[in-house]
């Protein structure tokens, strides 16, 4: 039995994605795709005060349909001590924010180097995937033979890694075609991604779609405990 999973990079994504992580035995960051305006790929969400903010990582970006997630370079190498300078004044007071600071902060001065979008999500997911207790395989889509449309090509992913069971989000059952999966001797589960526990959050109402560094940065130590894979 082998479970995989199959997802574009994320910028310091939210606690679901990494619960999908640690759901599967390999993980395939599928950035050899068409970068999309306007996404997660290079943005997300803190609490402040004031209510939800975009981080946002600049990215130049060559015209509509033309260019790749892994092909996607950074604008503005500036982008990363702006980035460190609101989390550190947005969390601050954060209960477990000095256990994680100096990780943090190393890890945007070394991506404030990379050239590449693709390069920095993947630095931050494999520092988060350390703080979280993750230890699953990640692999690149570019180390596969993909051809075909999204279900050809994942049922590719599945076949060449030996996988019997795709885990997805269940917005791919919009274009999944389970038959496809089913001929060819594969299971579809889709992750369901409701009734996550709250935490002790700060700046008012609770909200669950924000980066995983909210719960970190509030839970320290037991934030792997509010992934629903650890059950």
């Amino acid at each position: 039995m082998k479970r995989i999973a199959v997802l574009q990079s994320n910028y310091i994504p939210w606690k679901g994605y990494f619960d999908i992580i640690r759901s599967v035995d390999e993980f395939i960051i599928y950035d050899d795709t068409q970068y999309t305006k306007r996404d997660w790929r290079n943005r997300n969400l803190i609490k402040t005060r004031q209510g939800l903010k975009w981080l946002t990582i600049p990215v130049k970006v060559k015209g509509r349909f033309t260019q790749t997630v892994n092909e996607t370079r950074i604008s503005n190498y500036k982008w990363a001590e702006k980035h460190w300078k609101a989390i550190t004044y947005h969390y601050n007071k954060a209960r477990y924010f000095n256990i994680y600071q100096d990780l943090f902060e190393k890890t945007y001065k070394k991506a404030s180097n990379l050239e590449y979008l693709s390069e920095i999500n993947l630095l931050f997911i494999a520092i988060i995937n350390q703080i979280l207790g993750i230890h699953t395989k990640i692999s690149s889509s570019t180390e596969y033979l993909l051809r075909g449309d999204k279900n050809h090509k994942i049922i590719s992913v599945c076949q060449q890694t030996g996988a019997d069971t795709y885990i997805t989000g269940p917005s791919a059952k919009k274009y999944i075609m389970e038959t496809l999966f089913l001929k060819a001797g594969i299971k579809i589960e889709y992750f369901n991604y409701e009734g996550y526990p709250q935490y002790e959050q700060q700046f008012g109402s609770f909200c669950h779609n924000v980066s995983i560094i909210d719960l970190i940065f509030s839970t320290g130590q037991k934030a792997n405990l509010y992934l629903k894979s650890s059950r």
